[in-house]
């Protein structure tokens, strides 16, 4: 099919395309990677009046540590972050999970903030953030805000961000000493959404028990959910193998998936303990240096 007729801008600066969505408000919307956009369009399953091509602004991208904080520019390409020493060095739980999006033509188009803002429960980095403990910094009329990843998926395709809000960057806390993080993902094939996939990102104390722990979980909601109860229960304990089956089961219990052809609720929410349990294993492994 052919996308509904609208009007196609392409501004220079970011204070330009904030104009440009305040301007046009609900008929507007921001075209980066386009790799959920262009097929919404194209199916017409949404429409809008005018596309804000957003690929031309300077200073949107980027991969670089700076004082406590990862900051990766909203208009990262997936490729960019596959392809970079430091996050396969340093944050394994992106690393994992990046060359599972889609497919190598995606992840050269698509990026990190589309990924992240779109608000859809079954992208993948959304519960990385939320594992990760990262802020999302917007920019509007009235300034910078952050918002928390854990507070910013509201419903479903729905954020926190304001209708002439641009995510412009992500900021992640530098893992301390005896971290790890991991992301496990079922999916039936390459370049399909998850099934069930869980994030786990961990900080051991000098004992070994845990000291930190967040837990994202892919597709298991109308949101991208936080398994914070699980989190809590792993905090203070050695992660053995009776403390992450634990844990798993309390993040599974919070899923409420939907039924369709790649599952039932029930094989779903089981799959959602699975990849949860698989996550912890991995991110212990990685925190205990091995």
């Amino acid at each position: 099919m052919i996308p509904a007729a609208f009007d196609y801008h392409r501004p220079a600066s970011l204070d330009e395309a904030i104009g440009l969505l305040t301007r046009h408000g609900e008929q507007a919307k921001l075209l980066s990677g386009g790799m959920s956009l262009l097929p919404t369009l194209k199916l017409r399953l949404g429409a809008f009046e005018h596309l804000i091509d957003i690929n031309r602004i300077p200073g949107l991208d980027g991969i670089r540590e700076d004082g406590d904080f990862l900051r990766i520019g909203a208009m990262t390409r997936q490729s960019a972050l596959e392809r970079s020493e430091l996050i396969r060095r340093k944050y394994p739980i992106l690393a994992d999970a990046v060359p599972l999006i889609a497919d190598p033509l995606v992840r050269n188009r698509g990026t990190i903030g589309g990924n992240v803002a779109n608000g859809d429960p079954a992208n993948d980095e959304p519960a990385i953030m939320i594992a990760l403990g990262a802020a999302l910094v917007a920019r509007g009329p009235k300034g910078e805000r952050t918002i928390a990843a854990s507070k910013f998926y509201t419903d479903l395709y729905t954020t926190a961000l304001a209708r002439d809000e641009i995510l412009v960057e992500i900021r992640i806390p530098v893992p301390p000493a005896r971290s790890g993080g991991a992301y496990q993902k079922l999916k039936r094939k390459t370049g399909d959404f998850a099934v069930a996939a869980a994030a786990v990102q961990l900080t051991l104390d000098a004992k070994g028990a845990i000291e930190r722990a967040g837990i994202g979980l892919t597709n298991a909601g109308p949101t991208p959910l936080e398994a914070a109860d699980a989190a809590k229960f792993l905090v203070g304990k050695v992660p053995d193998a009776k403390t992450i089956g634990e844990a798993a089961r309390l993040a599974a219990a919070i899923a409420s998936p939907s039924e369709d052809y790649r599952g039932s609720v029930e094989y779903k929410k089981e799959m959602t303990r699975v990849m949860t349990g698989r996550a912890l294993q991995s991110a212990v492994s990685r925190a205990e240096g091995k």
